[in-house]
């Protein structure tokens, strides 16, 4: 094994084929949705 092959073997882009349950990232989104619309009425901004 060549030392560029071992060093690639590590780096992780974080790409679409992260680890963890989709279900989670889906709620943190909507959390964050939520956390927007309501600073957005909160300020009067709408």
């Amino acid at each position: 094994m060549t030392a560029h092959s071992a060093i690639a073997a590590r780096v992780r882009t974080g790409g679409p084929e992260g680890d963890g349950p989709k279900i989670v990232e889906h709620i943190m989104g909507w959390t964050l949705v939520v956390v927007v619309a309501m600073l957005v009425t909160q300020l009067g901004l709408l």
